[in-house]
């Protein structure tokens, strides 16, 4: 490789370098076939000897520590071009799909892509605040679903008001909400998630026509005061998928 060819794969660790580059870094065999079987672009692929033979550039295993992005190497790495999709300014009318509002930690949200793809939700509306799904420990994080999953990226506060004058429900989770196993839920609307301390913001709240809550068991108990977002999201879909299937 290259010393230039080094250079630019360790600067699209920089979320500005992949937003002018519209390219991402995936890692791995097994995302690497999947991505290879998708609708998207593949720049370049590298990898060890022997790995996805007549597919990849052999590197030494020198070469891929410098270029991975990961705490351990893995055998092989992609450049990916990023997918293009028309972004809409109110939410479906008659799909479910999550927002999220300034959800920061990487892990969190690639588990919250993997969680939607596992639901049947094929959009992801993020406000600006929140993490970049292209980040490469996003990436990992969702197993591939990031193939399947759009996230848009959007001021989220102005998406939610026009969803909402449409009439589409605004689910939103707060600890003042009505116990989710209690209440009314549709089948379609948007499920808003907030920042993992702060939680949803008000511009956003604003336009919930429905607060839930997760009650914790039993309810007079004390004990942790709130739950992970994505573990949050993943009981909130568990239960929405439940009851309008």
């Amino acid at each position: 490789m290259t010393k230039a060819e080094i250079q630019f794969i360790r600067s699209l660790a920089d979320k500005q370098v992949r937003d002018t580059e519209r390219l991402f870094i995936a890692e791995g065999e097994k995302l690497i076939s999947e991505i290879l079987d998708s609708h998207l672009r593949i720049h370049r692929i590298y990898a060890l000897d022997g790995v996805l033979k007549g597919k990849a550039e052999v590197v030494t295993p020198k070469e891929m520590e410098r270029i991975s992005q990961l705490k351990t190497a893995s055998n092989c790495l992609a450049i990916v071009e990023q997918p293009r999709f028309n972004t809409p300014t109110a939410a479906p009318a008659t799909a479910l799909s999550l927002a999220l509002d300034g959800v920061q930690n990487p892990g969190n949200l690639g588990t919250i892509i993997r969680l939607a793809d596992w639901f049947g939700i094929s959009d992801i509306f993020c406000s600006e605040a929140t993490a970049d799904c292209y980040n490469p420990k996003v990436i990992q994080a969702t197993m591939g679903a990031i193939l399947r999953v759009r996230v848009h990226y959007l001021p989220l506060a102005d998406f939610l008001a026009l969803s909402a004058k449409e009439g589409t429900p605004i689910y939103g989770t707060m600890l003042d909400g009505e116990n989710i196993y209690e209440s009314r839920l549709s089948a379609n609307g948007v499920i808003v998630m907030g920042n993992e301390g702060k939680g949803v913001s008000a511009e956003c709240a604003q336009h919930f026509s429905h607060r839930l809550l997760i009650p914790s068991y039993p309810p007079e108990r004390q004990g942790s005061e709130s739950l992970n977002v994505a573990m949050a999201t993943g009981i909130v879909c568990a239960e929405f998928r439940r009851r309008t299937k």
